[in-house]
């Protein structure tokens, strides 16, 4: 049996309540956060715990959730009800204009906002009017200095955070610096909740991204697709059902789908695929297969023929299921229902989609000799290919960062 964990430490205010946790990403049951990429570690809070439990893990409570760049920047937060989550925004993130467009954004489409480890900097000034929250480590600036800082924004209706309180006398002394909220040992240390994790599978993830890649979706496909699949179902709809702005409870796949609409459906899909990275596996292996996905559909775009670009595409994308699933392709292919071309292409090397996906090979392997003779074999000239992996790489990063 698989489990998900996830540690919360609760924000409590001057007397002593709980108004909201803080929800901190876990990979086993040490309390320890792992080493992991900051946009995974997010993606897969988000997709364990808010998708589908965030009920069980928050209660009536506010969930204060870290937000790297990246997902800032994409709107990945929107996915969320805005009654249920505080949007964090991590220290590292750059006060760039793209993160000051899309902070405002989100607050004027009502989000609570925080800063988290707050330094002041004049950067951030542009900022202020739309956080609702600035949290100070106290053990990083001084209660006296953040006092500093709360007394000349005392205008202005911003709420502050005390985090790392560890004692009493912290804890009093942030109550007469102005502080409003406080975090911290002094309180209670971040508690460890584990559930049985639902894991997509696989092939149910590469189908459904196959489908958001395409210019039009086909809701009625992706309808059959999650609905074969009890772990994705049960996240479309716990995710629909939690929205503020549904007053009928949501029974069927296809109100979820039209009730999401084209662009939150592929952020849905997006940020449930990057969460789904198995652990044991290295995380290049599932970013290379939608690589490959893409790279060897644009090829086949350059071609004559009767190929639809699906079939590239899952070519592409199942090239490297032995890698994953670690058993023999040749199995692996038998048990799923694909186009005969498409199995002849992984097994055997066969037909036109064998021998892009040869080229492709060889092009990362930059076996520049076998890429020129498949090329001419294929009728696609050297500039084309390195338009088409340029695309691919660009168009990867962009899936994985859950970019619109």
């Amino acid at each position: 049996m698989k489990y998900s964990y996830i540690a919360r430490q609760p924000i409590l205010d001057r007397d002593k309540q709980t108004v909201g946790y803080e929800l901190l990403f876990r990979d086993g049951p040490n309390n320890t956060f792992p080493e992991i990429e900051p946009e995974l570690a997010t993606s897969r809070l988000l997709s364990d715990h808010f998708l589908s439990t965030h009920y069980d893990t928050l209660g009536d409570k506010l969930g204060f959730v870290n937000f790297p760049y990246d997902s800032l920047v994409n709107k990945v937060p929107t996915l969320f009800p805005a009654q249920s989550l505080v949007i964090e925004v991590l220290e590292d993130c750059p006060p760039t204009q793209e993160l000051l467009d899309a902070i405002r954004e989100m607050s004027n489409l009502g989000y609570t906002i925080a800063l988290d480890d707050f330094v002041p900097r004049k950067e951030w000034k542009a900022f202020l009017p739309y956080i609702s929250l600035i949290k100070f480590d106290i053990r990083a600036i001084s209660i006296a200095k953040a006092g500093m800082f709360i007394n000349s924004l005392s205008s202005t209706n911003i709420q502050f955070i005390a985090e790392k309180v560890e004692t009493h006398q912290e804890y009093e002394e942030a109550k007469l610096a102005g502080f409003d909220y406080f975090q911290g040992y002094f309180f209670s240390k971040p508690e460890l909740l584990q559930r049985k994790s639902l894991e997509p599978s696989f092939i149910t993830i590469v189908q459904l991204l196959v489908e958001i890649s395409k210019e039009e979706i086909d809701y009625r496909s992706i309808e059959q697709l999650i609905s074969k699949d009890v772990s994705m179902s049960y996240k479309l709809l716990s995710y629909v059902n939690s929205s503020s702005t549904v007053i009928t409870k949501i029974q069927s796949f296809k109100q979820a789908l039209i009730y999401l609409g084209e662009d939150r459906l592929r952020k849905f899909i997006s940020l449930v695929s990057l969460a789904s990275t198995q652990d044991s596996k290295p995380e290049y292996l599932y970013s290379l297969s939608i690589q490959r996905a893409r790279f060897c559909e644009l090829i086949t775009s350059h071609i004559d023929g009767q190929l639809e670009s699906g079939q590239a595409f899952l070519t592409g994308m199942f090239s490297l299921l032995d890698s994953l699933l670690d058993r023999p392709l040749i199995q692996i292919v038998d048990e799923i229902s694909i186009d005969e071309s498409i199995k002849l292409a992984l097994t055997e090397q066969k037909g036109v989609l064998g021998k892009a996906l040869m080229l492709i090979k060889a092009y990362e392997l930059a076996e520049w000799n076998t890429v020129s003779a498949l090329g001419r074999d294929l009728q696609i000239s050297d500039a084309a290919l390195t338009e088409c992996y340029n695309l691919s790489v660009k168009w990867t990063a962009e899936l994985l960062t859950v970019n619109n």
